[in-house]
């Protein structure tokens, strides 16, 4: 695994990437001694874990977990401070460590530890996502990687999906909220599974439609969400 280590103190920099060394599978990436550094080793070296100082100058180890957290995959961070009583603000961040300097051998080995630990709430986060349905009373499911589209009709959702389709007891709105990262409104009565979006183009009447892999059909986008659309391209 890749670490980044950002401190604004070369010493506790250098301690901890001697501590480090003990540790043949975290291969030491990169440093940097401010947050401003921090963010662009990040987009550098897309590290998969970063020990970080909460108190630096300028922007802060906590402003800049903020900002690591709006990444679409972030990496763990352990936060490193003399300062224990940041330790709530670090648990709000989602923070994977908190270690209180003089870092020792004996804190980072239970760290380390605690990140390679998993619970039965990261194993159900990391099960595929997917749609379920009825059909003849029996459950079944489509996993979302293979759904093309979900469309309104009068009286029924409609999945559309790799090799088949199925009706859907769900509104749009609902899986909207079940999926917002993956599902994508293109019209009042569309959305649509984003990883398949291939192109936006302009049918011959004005309007606008778009492609998507394994689709023969051209879905068409409302005005409203055109430019939604367009920004996700």
């Amino acid at each position: 695994m890749k670490v980044l280590i950002v401190d604004d103190e070369p010493l506790a920099r250098a301690r901890l990437q001697r501590l480090l060394a003990h540790y043949p599978d975290y291969n030491h990436a990169a440093q940097a001694s401010n947050g401003n550094e921090a963010l662009q080793q990040v987009k550098l070296q897309a590290p998969d874990i970063v020990f970080l100082d909460v108190d630096m100058p300028a922007m802060s180890g906590l402003e800049v977990a903020t900002q690591l957290n709006k990444l679409s995959v972030p990496p763990a961070i352990i936060f490193v401070t003399a300062h224990p009583e940041h330790a709530l603000e670090a648990l709000q961040l989602s923070a994977a460590g908190y270690l209180v300097k003089p870092v020792t051998e004996q804190n980072l080995a239970k760290a380390i530890d605690q990140l390679g630990r998993l619970t039965r709430a990261h194993l159900q986060k990391q099960r595929p996502a997917a749609i379920s349905y009825q059909l003849a009373g029996v459950t079944r499911s489509v996993a979302l990687e293979d759904v093309c589209y979900v469309i309104a009709e009068e009286k029924y959702t409609r999945l559309v999906f790799t090799n088949g389709e199925a009706l859907l007891d769900q509104s749009l709105k609902q899986l909207e909220q079940d999926y917002p990262t993956q599902l994508l409104r293109i019209h009042r009565k569309i959305v649509i599974n984003l990883s398949r979006l291939i192109a936006l183009k302009k049918a011959d009447d004005g309007s606008h439609v778009v492609l998507l892999e394994g689709c023969s059909c051209l879905l068409p986008v409302s005005r409203r969400a055109y430019k939604s659309v367009k920004e996700h391209l």
